[in-house]
């Protein structure tokens, strides 16, 4: 029974619908007149989509399990190491940094349209280094080498990972005067897109949602950074708000003749557990020990992906531009 009981707990957590098990149970709703009753019960929509996504595919026989075999034994494997760790790092970043704040928000809609674009940049930053330094991108990379886009694909990260995002982002965000309240709201609702945007042609053939493609960050764009395609390689960064991408320079449309290829560009066995999840560190560690001398072992960890101390680089912003300067060149 213990078993079972634990794996019942694993399936309402998963599920999201705990809030809405306790509502039934009691009868009692009054929580979702509640800021927190109703994120609470919004919670359960990327799951149940996901449920929706793999039926609809076992329906039209386009079902693969290995598109998310590696998922499952990444999820099964971080619920056991992350979730506590993320949990720490954000409440050591509120109260190293809360103090220090140079403003102080309140919960008011001018205030959250502020927030989200602090939290956009703060987004953009872990993401940014998350791809230009070879050490993060260690962590990142999983998330990347699954060779197919669905709503599971939201689920695959290092368990580090996760961590890593919440300090650069919470320390952000907490310095330039977002306070928790307004934090965590803005973390659930960019949680719930971060998700939606993962989902694959089987649900939405054509994700770049009409008109709504020019002013966010569409389920498009997010496949395209998913992409290894030359043209797509290290391009939209944010999540919803793309004003940082603009800025920077990384925004880039999904082209109707260039599909997304997904994956990443070192040779690899994306349906293998252990070179999804291991496979990058394992790539550095060979790299740092082959290195002639201190300084060259260190700039491959912090320089970007495909640097090498030969000058043979193949970093992706090399790559990106040769394939543009060959594409106006013919």
């Amino acid at each position: 029974m213990g078993i079972l009981q634990s794996l019942y707990e694993e399936l309402i957590s998963f599920l999201g619908i705990d809030a809405w098990l306790t509502m039934f149970k009691s009868g009692d709703y009054s929580s979702l007149h509640t800021l927190d009753g109703i994120t609470s019960s919004i919670s359960p929509l990327i799951p149940f989509i996901l449920i929706f996504e793999i039926i609809r595919a076992l329906v039209y026989r386009r079902f693969r399990f290995t598109n998310y075999k590696v998922i499952f034994f990444i999820y099964v494997f971080n619920r056991i190491l992350s979730t506590f760790i993320s949990i720490a790092a954000v409440a050591f970043c509120i109260g190293l940094f809360e103090k220090y704040a140079i403003i102080k928000t309140e919960f008011t809609w001018y205030w959250l349209i502020y927030g989200y674009v602090v939290w956009e940049l703060a987004h953009f930053v872990y993401h940014y280094l998350g791809h230009k330094v070879r050490l993060f991108w260690c962590l990142h990379s999983t998330h990347h080498a699954l060779d197919n886009m669905n709503l599971s694909v939201t689920y695959a990260h290092f368990f580090l990972e996760g961590p890593y995002a919440d300090v650069i982002r919470t320390s952000i965000c907490i310095l330039l005067g977002v306070t928790p309240p307004l934090l965590f709201f803005i973390m659930f609702i960019d949680g719930t897109w971060g998700g939606f945007i993962h989902v694959g042609e089987n649900i939405l053939k054509d994700g770049r949602l009409g008109f709504m493609n020019k002013i966010i960050l569409t389920p498009s764009h997010h496949r395209v950074h998913h992409a290894k395609n030359p043209l797509y390689m290290d391009t939209n960064f944010c999540n919803l708000l793309n004003i940082w991408d603009r800025i920077f320079g990384t925004l880039e449309h999904e082209k109707h003749d260039l599909l997304p290829e997904y994956g990443i560009t070192r040779e690899m066995n994306p349906h293998n557990f252990f070179d999804v999840y291991f496979g990058e560190i394992t790539a550095l560690v060979k790299d740092v020990i082959k290195a002639p001398g201190i300084q060259n072992k260190i700039l491959y960890i912090f320089m970007a992906p495909g640097w090498s101390h030969t000058g043979d680089h193949k970093t992706a912003r090399m790559v990106r531009q040769e394939y543009i300067k060959n594409q106006k060149a013919s």
